[in-house]
């Protein structure tokens, strides 16, 4: 059956503009890190990926290394571009990534080098059945290769054609401030930053923010949910299908699902219950409350989950009391798997 998508897509997303850039990004955006790979479905791949567009989500993020197997969201969703969302391409935004290992042999191993990083866009476009991304990132602080080398494969990417925007991702402040120096050498503005952030993750208010607000960059957090941490999924203990017992869930560990961080969970859903929104619709806008953060990604198992995710924009606004009880809570959970990449 051939997909005609929503008539009323754009009526409750919300945009906002990504740094002092002219590109608006919807301030909820589809992240294709789990649940894209050749263990779902492509039937339940589909399905996730039209609900999200007729609710008004045009950005799709994914990288090389996304699946499981390393590459197969990008064919999959490549896939699905081509038999559904063709007519809608310059409706869009699509990312993709570089800088994670991807194959054998030293230049398949990740990182920031010009080998690397080109080989891979060549990859990633070929999967997705593309002449061009809308953003490409380097994925990762590398401290092996410098940055002058990583920047200028991704101002290469811009001239080929082939990206017509670029950021990074788990950057430092400083390193972050670099990056966008050295491309603007390039005549390349650094459009965005991808950082890691959630109620139990907070670095990015010591500094990155700031630095992104006075660069003009862009912010697209991910985790906002702390992996389904910050879910209904928890409140009652560990359930038998959570991801930390799934072959593949290494984003969220046991030290993770602490007694003190299931304690602060229950805490923060009782503030939700009383703003009549799930957990989930709360810390997605929480993440959200700041101005500098331009979109935040989400991760489905379900359309039904893109559902109630999308319903958290009918309430963004909070209460002076409600964001110091918040405060309270929201504390550092030691769930920050990128601090070292963020560190460098």
């Amino acid at each position: 059956m051939t997909y005609h998508a929503s008539n009323t897509r754009y009526e409750q997303m919300q945009y906002r503009f990504c740094g002092r850039s002219g590109l608006k990004l919807p301030l909820l955006s589809m992240g294709l890190w789990h649940n894209f790979g050749d263990t779902t479905s492509f039937a339940l791949q589909r399905e996730m990926v039209h609900t999200a567009f007729d609710s008004g989500i045009t950005h799709f993020d994914l990288a090389n290394n996304y699946g499981p197997p390393y590459g197969s969201a990008e064919t999959n969703f490549g896939r699905i571009l081509k038999e559904d969302l063709k007519p809608y391409r310059d409706e869009l935004i699509i990312s993709t990534k570089a800088g994670w290992d991807m194959w054998p042999g030293p230049y398949g191993q990740g990182g920031g080098s010009r080998k690397y990083v080109l080989a891979s866009l060549d990859q990633s476009l070929q999967r997705l059945g593309l002449d061009y991304v809308d953003i490409f990132y380097s994925h990762r602080f590398d401290p092996e290769t410098p940055l002058e080398e990583t920047m200028g494969a991704l101002a290469t990417a811009v001239q080929q054609g082939k990206a017509l925007y670029v950021g990074v991702s788990s950057y430092s402040p400083e390193k972050t401030q670099e990056a966008a120096r050295l491309l603007r050498e390039w005549k390349v503005p650094c459009l965005i930053h991808q950082p890691s952030y959630n109620m139990f993750n907070r670095w990015i208010e010591k500094g990155l923010l700031d630095a992104l607000e006075a660069e003009g960059m862009g912010c697209i957090t991910f985790t906002a949910l702390a992996q389904g941490l910050l879910t209904d999924k928890y409140l009652k203990g560990i359930p038998d299908d959570a991801r930390v017992n799934r072959a593949g869930g290494g984003s969220l560990q046991k030290s993770h699902l602490s007694p003190e961080n299931l304690a602060r969970v229950k805490a923060l859903n009782a503030i939700a219950e009383s703003r009549g929104q799930s957990l989930a619709q709360m810390a997605l806008a929480w993440v959200l409350r700041d101005p500098r953060v331009t979109t935040t990604l989400i991760g489905a198992s379900s359309p039904a989950q893109i559902i109630e995710n999308v319903a958290a924009l009918k309430r963004l606004d909070f209460t002076a009391q409600e964001l110091v009880a918040i405060d309270v809570q929201a504390q550092e959970g030691g769930i920050n798997l990128w601090e070292k990449s963020s560190n460098g």
